[in-house]
């Protein structure tokens, strides 16, 4: 059978096939079980084929098991395999989409993320929600005392230590029953930071023992946290061909909006991974910081654009700096140098 790409629509129990040859005329079609698919695309489909499917939940874990048994795998961003639905949207009209998707020339895949990287991912998912959780568990707390006519501090350290002492307080009007929901509120959040604390150790132990990640803590503003969101979101940034490219994909520069040969640009663009993109501005914001009180090439670069711009500008200048820096690092296997950092990076 000459089947020279496959589109594969991914579901949790049946997978639906759609095979063309070179012509892009189908030639093959099958609505397949979990437990049967790959032993039938084994059977049916010659090794060096090009298999397509979405980048979504499960997607990394089959495309590794394809690529095991030899077959050239082409994950698509969601987004870009919509435009070529044809009529209703169903299974099968879904993995003829990704089958057209994949012949386009120009559409870049998302790279297949190695177990590792699914490892260090999990963590910093699972991190980010008990942060979150513990913010709401904060507001919860501060918007019940409010009832009873006490102002809860900001800050999530003070809070800790302030409901202690309103437990004790037998002044503060609080009544025995809601004493008793606060303590249990108060458990609540020990627990969450208990938890954060334990997975802050774990990111901790991975930034040591990962090459890479141990590599770019040697950039400013990047520590543990950063450094294996890094890694864990681009592995090790090849699949961009410059520093400028891996720059845009994390939303770090201009948003373009261009008519007429009039050419404007807006604010950074925001796309690819919202997470990553907040952390590293973080960091940015943190070497920003530090800047006036160092006198190397690096801090004079940001002192001087502090002259000229506003501060949330040079931010994000020293953000994408930062990503330009770490491409190098990443895809050369080189350490930070000092003497370089406030070039153009490639």
């Amino acid at each position: 059978m000459d089947i020279s790409r496959v589109g594969v629509d991914l579901a949790k129990s049946v997978f639906q096939l759609h095979g063309v040859n070179k012509a892009g005329k189908r030639v093959w079609k099958r609505q397949l079980p979990r437990n049967k698919w790959l032993s039938v695309i084994s059977e049916t489909i010659e090794p060096g084929t090009e298999i397509g499917m979405e980048a979504c939940a499960g997607s990394h874990h089959w495309s590794r098991e394809l690529i095991a048994r030899g077959y050239k795998v082409k994950m698509i961003p969601p987004q870009f395999v919509t435009p070529f639905v044809k009529g209703n949207k169903n299974d099968a009209n879904d993995a003829e989409a990704i089958t057209e998707a994949m012949a386009r020339p120009n559409m870049h895949p998302v790279k297949v993320k190695s177990v590792e990287q699914q490892d260090m991912q999990a963590v910093h998912r699972i991190r980010e929600e008990i942060k979150n959780h513990r913010v709401a568990k904060g507001n919860q707390i501060r918007g019940l005392v409010a009832e009873y006519g006490i102002v809860a501090p900001v800050q999530l350290t003070s809070l800790r230590q302030a409901i202690p002492v309103w437990l004790e307080d037998t002044s503060n009007g609080l009544t025995s029953l809601f004493k008793q929901l606060l303590q249990g509120l108060w458990e609540d959040l020990t627990t969450l930071d208990k938890r954060m604390k334990i997975l802050d150790k774990q990111i901790m132990v991975i930034a040591t023992q990962n090459p890479t990640a141990k590599r770019l803590q040697q950039l400013r503003g990047i520590g543990p946290l950063i450094a294996t969101a890094m890694v864990a979101t681009l592995g090790d940034g090849k699949q961009y061909r410059k520093g400028r490219d891996m720059a845009a994909a994390l939303g770090l520069t201009p948003k373009q909006h261009s008519s007429g040969g009039k050419d404007k640009l807006l604010g950074i663009s925001k796309r690819g991974d919202s997470y990553l993109r907040c952390l590293i501005i973080h960091g940015a914001r943190s070497a920003v910081q530090a800047a006036k009180n160092k006198d190397d090439r690096l801090s004079r670069w940001i002192v001087s654009l502090q002259i000229r711009r506003h501060n949330n500008v040079v931010v994000v200048a020293m953000a994408n700096k930062m990503a330009r820096m770490a491409w190098v690092m990443m895809t050369k296997d080189v350490d930070y140098d000092p003497n370089f950092c406030s070039a153009s990076v490639n």
